[in-house]
Order: structure tokens, then sequence, then C-alpha cells
């Protein structure tokens, strides 16, 4: 993939590029708790955004979709917004937030692939968004710190996408270290590194292959659910700062003064909070039993409390339960598609993995996608 990259740019603006690669993320646990700023379990994987960059002497610059076969022309002194949903958007949104910081980077070529899929809840936005950046900013000597590029990629997903994320995404992929997992607090971006030494298991993803229409508007909606449910508690106790702060009993006060969804949204943020904590404690110990058992109280979670679940993802994970092999499983990312993360014993996978393919397919007539995953490095150059 790198070299194919590397190969595209070269043959569409004849220089030699500097190649930086941008890893895709899998969260183990705390979904829908970033923004809130509570606690992750993120962790970079081995699939890739790979960004090809070099200057250019033209009066505009120019960027390449490999994989979508598309160009665009920027002038940088006139950004404009894209249609939703197109991956432009993305590319502009860093530009935008680095003209907000006074590091303005003069005109550049571009082309960017990779093998992350789009619409699993792997972060291919994050990813995209922390290559250009980390890119222009070694291209330009514009002596950003990963903190600083990391911010840039979130505040482009808000101000040009239109996604309210939280910053788990983006600080996973530029930050992930080989073999560890997160423990990131994204109330002050504090972090430990937690070594994960897998053993006799196995995380595996499997892709529903399906992305419902509700999914982009969901997650908006339920950041602003949240929001309301935190100015409901602070009426009663001002000290709150955010749901992270809060605990069951302090919900619970209020319990009659929320409309029940509200009161779901709070109690599944609270909730999974917690889950986080155990989690992180039992991957420290390989206490690998309890951790799968929290993965599947994460998603009963998301799919009755939080809502953001769909039958696909609930019909592998109720499967997954059904396999002596499966310890833990539970839908990944905002939900209403995307991708399930499972904790298989090695002797287990192919077994589970054949039979639940052939399931998923008798069942919605759609193929399901499954990767084996490893966690790798973060967003790095990979030739200069």
């Amino acid at each position: 993939m790198f070299e194919n990259i590397k190969s595209a740019f070269e043959k569409r603006y004849k220089e030699q590029p500097i190649l930086v690669a941008s890893p895709g993320r899998i969260n183990l646990i705390g979904e829908h708790t970033d923004y809130n700023k509570g606690f992750v379990l993120p962790a970079s994987i081995d699939k890739y955004i790979v960004s090809a960059l070099s200057r250019s002497d033209k009066e505009f610059s120019r960027v390449y979709s490999l994989d979508m076969d598309e160009e665009v022309d920027i002038d940088l002194q006139n950004l404009t917004k894209q249609e939703a949903g197109s991956w432009k958007n993305y590319v502009l949104g860093v530009i935008n937030e680095l003209h907000k910081k006074d590091k303005k980077p003069a005109n550049f070529n571009l082309v960017f692939g990779g093998n992350i899929p789009i619409g699993a809840g792997l972060s291919s936005s994050a990813a995209l968004e922390n290559s250009v950046v980390f890119g222009l900013n070694k291209l330009f000597e514009l002596g950003l710190s990963k903190e600083e590029m990391v911010l840039i990629s979130m505040k482009a997903e808000h101000n040009f996408a239109g996604v309210k994320c939280g910053i788990m995404d983006q600080f996973s992929s530029m930050n992930g270290k080989a073999g560890h997992a997160f423990f990131l607090d994204c109330k002050d971006l504090s972090y430990e590194q937690i070594p994960i030494q897998l053993d006799d298991y196995q995380l595996v993803l499997i892709n529903t292959n399906v992305k419902h229409k509700l999914a982009d508007s969901a997650y908006n909606k339920r950041k602003g659910e949240c929001i309301e449910g935190l100015a409901i508690l602070q009426n009663k106790f001002p000290q709150l700062h955010s749901l992270r702060d809060a605990d069951i009993e302090q919900l619970n006060v209020l319990k009659e003064e929320m409309p029940s969804f509200i009161y779901n949204r709070c109690l599944y943020v609270i909730e999974e909070n917690e889950r986080v904590k155990a989690a992180k404690t039992a991957i420290e110990n390989k206490q690998w039993q309890i951790f799968g058992q929290l993965l599947f109280a994460s998603h009963h979670g998301l799919q009755y409390l939080y809502e953001v679940s769909c039958e696909e993802l609930d019909f592998l994970v109720e499967q997954a339960k059904d396999d002596e092999a499966v310890i833990g499983s539970r839908m990944m990312g905002g939900g209403f598609g995307g991708c399930t993360l499972n904790l298989i014993r090695n002797n287990g996978v192919r077994e589970f993995t054949n039979g639940i393919a052939k399931e998923y397919y008798q069942q919605f007539n759609q193929s399901v996608a499954i990767y084996p995953v490893h966690i790798s490095e973060g967003t790095r150059i990979v030739l200069t």
C-alpha cells in the first residue's frame, strides 16, 4: 500500500514526496464517553491512511484521493466547504484550523489512500485528518506539537465535517504505541499506556457492512441529550462540570425530573465510565474473562440505554454470546452499523468467524467482513 501511494504521487506530480502513515483505531471500551469528558480505552491498529505530500510552486494546492479517484484544487486563501459527507471537508478543515492558529502552509500536492474500511467505526476520518496535519507540519516546519495537531484534527471534524466528535479518535490515532492501549482521561488528556498481552486470545472485528441513515444525525443528537441531562443535574448539583463528574446516586435524586430517555442516556455514560476503569484493572491483571463480561455489559448499555445499536449489530453480539470461544463482544463506534469488537480464543477464531459469516448472510442477505487486528504505532513519517 505504501509503495502504491508513493508511485501514484510520483506519476501524478513528478516529484518525490514525504510519506505519512496514520492508523485507524479501535476502542476497547468507553463508547460515547469522550465528549462527556469521561474515560476511554482506545488503541491504534494496523490499518492506515497513508498520505504522500510535497511542496508545490503552483498557485493552488491539489489533493487526490487514490481510492475514490477524485481530485480537488484548493485555493488556500478561499476555503469553501464541500457537500456533506465529502472527504474533501476533512482536508479543508485541517487547513482552516491551521489558518486560525496563524500556521499557514504554502501550496502543496497530496495523494492519499488506505485500507481502513469506510463507515466501519475505525476512524478513517481522524486518520486522514492526522495524516494531513502531520504531513503539513513536517513539510512546512510549522512547529506544532502532537497535542496541538490532535486538537486541529478534532476541530476540523467539528467545523468543516459537521460531526461534533470527542477527542478520542484523533488522540489515539496520533499517539498510538504498539502493544499498548491508552487509558485516556478526556477531561484533561492525561493518560496511561497500558500494555496488552493477549496470550491465548485475539481481537477480531466483524463489520456488518451497513450504516443506517440515523448514524450521523443520532451522534449529534445523543451529545445534545447528554448536555440536557447535565443541565438538569447542575440545577441540584452545581459542582458538576460534566456527566463524568456525576454518580448514580445523584442521577437517581433527579430521576423524576428527567424524561426517561434523558435519564437512560446519563445512566449509560456513568456506568460506562465505571466499566472503563474496571476494564483497565482487568487488562493489567490479565483477567480476560472479566474483561469480556465488561464488553458484553457495554453493548447491553449501548443497545437499551443509549439506543445507538441496530438489528445487525445485536445479532452479531447475540451469536457471540452463544459461542464458548468468544469471551466478550460489543458494538464499537458511533452506532447504527459498523463493527463489533470480539475477544476470541485463538483456537476458536476460524470456526466462529466462518460460522457467523454464514449465519449473518442467511439472516440479512448481506456479507460481513472480518478483520483480525493488531495494535500498532501511531501517526508517523515512513518516508522522507
